[in-house]
């Protein structure tokens, strides 16, 4: 039995829940109040000693950080098939999951950080930085998609890595030029058009 504690509001914990989706397992929800501090609770804790999520047991087996659950979830349930069949197209998605994780994520997390205080006290300038970082990665994704449909070769974990950023784009307005950006809109349209998007957006 898989099990998840996540949060609606964690674009981590969405990651693993379209993965999920994509696999079509069935899991136990355990949503945890983030606010309210679920995520320190003592018995929490044990699971995952960084007091964030996602977390994931399944039969026993605790898993933690969104893309180690997913890598895991693609070794423990290959089928659909999440990665390239080649070490060449695997190698290029671990890679685009790690920009993801390392240069692209964390500029999303900056403006989080700051839309969540009052207005007055808002970083305005580091607001402004981050989306500028976060144009230099839709530079690297258009790049990456030249001559592919996706960012590996086929749909893959390098993909569904993104997938909880993109409704941030449009949050955040974010723009993403079609002209400049026209295989990472043609790119956007075909991951929201999954099924997987909509079911497991929260």
């Amino acid at each position: 039995m898989i099990e998840l504690y996540h949060n609606d509001m964690s674009v981590c914990a969405q990651k693993v829940r379209f993965t999920l989706g994509e696999k079509t397992l069935p899991w136990t929800s355990h949503h945890l109040n983030l606010r309210a501090g679920d995520q320190q609770k003592p018995e929490y804790v044990k699971l995952n000693p960084s007091a964030v999520v996602p977390t994931l047991v399944d039969d026993g087996n605790v898993v933690i950080e969104s893309t180690v659950i997913n890598e895991y979830l693609e070794d423990e349930y290959p089928y659909p098939p999440l990665m390239p069949s080649d070490s060449e197209g695997r190698a290029r998605a671990r890679l685009m999951e790690d920009f993801r994780d390392t240069h692209f994520n964390p500029y999303f997390v900056h403006i989080i950080q700051e839309t969540r205080k009052p207005e007055g006290e808002r970083d305005e300038q580091r607001i402004q930085n981050a989306k500028a970082e976060i144009t230099k990665g839709l530079d690297r994704i258009e790049s990456e998609l030249q001559d592919r449909e996706y960012l590996a070769g086929p749909f893959s974990l390098a993909d569904v890595a993104f997938m909880s950023n993109l409704e941030l784009l449009d949050r955040f307005s974010i723009p993403v030029d079609a002209n400049k950006y026209k295989r990472t809109v043609a790119w956007i349209d075909r991951l929201k058009a999954r099924p997987s998007f909509a079911a497991s957006a929260t």
